[in-house]
């Protein structure tokens, strides 16, 4: 009894309507946002894992052994080329020196008493006094104390230069690492730790790998390697923290070999650290820019997937239609670049896209908001 009381309101309701003169709403094309295809510029940064390195890191051995007897720098510290860094205990190599100078004085005695003995033989044998015998051995004796001589000099430079070892040196201006040997410590150029490292962090390098497919890209892009080094833009690096690296870095090297066990090359891109916020060992990740120009350009929205294949829906004759485009495999997660498929002047639904079939009538909102302004004017005309 219920249920015909609600289907006899419904009847009386759709009549009192019909009566009022409100006809029920036809329903008619869905709207959609269109987009007229055209060519633009677009930038689409890359972004690749990165490790920063100073120009020079160079672990610093001794090339002599012996116990640590002063450490002249501290860890951090900046140091300029030829700079101490470390004295071995120095006694023992001065004594060896003044050893070897002993032995260079040693040896010019005898070259000088041998030179003058051959003198006198040759004197004698000019008078026939002696032999050619004894002539002779005079030569071959002073030849016996000059290359004793000589022995003694090359003995006195090994124990100089060993003496100027103690004294470790930067080789070059940098950054002293950590110092994990104190005074005291017995050190030895066989040691498998070194004494510090030092980083000359002036300038840093910045390693990060590429796919072989990002790399055949970079080369027909520009047409070789070393065009791909002249005429890259200069590229960013997005510090640990998320901040961007106030100075601009440039590629300067492209590995020719790929990794066959990951399958990406080498690339090193060099940054100034003037303020030394860059350090040795840190990482990051070095931002690419890729530019195009003249190019199509679709939103992502406008796109759908159909069995790996990438379709958009172009409008025509008030119906959409799909269509395959190939597009760029970067991209900003916002817009794509679309490599071929589409044509400058064609027409592509903007939105919604995956929601569309094969055929469906739309109507452009642009045209669907003109159609109640047209219907207005019609009305006042009559």
């Amino acid at each position: 009894m219920k249920g015909k009381f609600v289907q006899a309101a419904a009847v009386v309701c759709a009549m009192a309507a019909v009566g009022c003169g409100q006809a029920p709403v036809a329903s008619g094309p869905a709207q959609y946002a269109v987009l007229e295809v055209a060519t633009t510029t677009r930038e689409i940064p890359s972004n690749y894992s990165a490790t920063v390195r100073g120009r020079q890191d160079i672990d610093i051995y001794p090339q002599v052994g012996g116990t640590i007897s002063e450490v002249c720098v501290t860890e951090g510290q900046r140091v300029s080329k030829g700079q101490p860094l470390f004295i071995i205990d120095q006694v023992p190599y001065k004594a060896a020196l003044q050893t070897a100078e002993a032995n260079v004085a040693a040896a010019k005695a005898g070259v000088a008493t041998a030179q003058l003995n051959y003198e006198s033989r040759k004197e004698l044998f000019a008078k026939n006094v002696v032999s050619k015998f004894d002539l002779t051995t005079a030569e071959n004796s002073l030849l016996t104390a000059k290359a004793s001589l000589a022995q003694a000099e090359a003995q006195r430079v090994n124990a100089a230069n060993s003496l100027s070892y103690t004294v470790v040196k930067a080789p070059a201006n940098g950054v002293v690492g950590t110092l994990p040997y104190r005074v005291g410590a017995l050190v030895s150029s066989a040691m498998p730790k070194p004494l510090t490292t030092v980083s000359d962090n002036s300038v840093m390098y910045v390693y990060f790998s590429m796919n072989e497919n990002g790399l055949l890209d970079l080369t027909r892009r520009y047409g070789s390697i070393d065009a791909t080094l002249q005429q890259m833009p200069a590229v960013q690096l997005r510090l640990n923290d998320g901040s961007i690296y106030p100075e601009e870095g440039r590629i300067e090297s492209i590995s020719g070999v790929i990794d066959t066990s990951t399958g990406t090359a080498q690339l090193r891109a060099a940054f100034p650290n003037k303020n030394g916020l860059l350090h040795s060992g840190s990482s990051g990740m070095v931002i690419l820019p890729n530019t195009y120009t003249d190019c199509i350009v679709v939103p992502q929205g406008a796109t759908f997937e159909l069995q790996d294949r990438v379709f958009v829906y172009k409008y025509a004759d008030g119906v959409a239609k799909s269509a395959p485009i190939e597009i760029e495999k970067i991209n900003d997660g916002r817009e794509y670049i679309v490599r071929s498929g589409l044509q400058v002047g064609d027409v592509i639904v903007a939105e919604g896209a995956a929601l569309l079939r094969e055929g469906t009538p739309i109507v452009p909102k642009q045209a669907a908001a003109a159609a109640p302004a047209a219907q207005t004017e019609n009305a006042k005309e009559e």
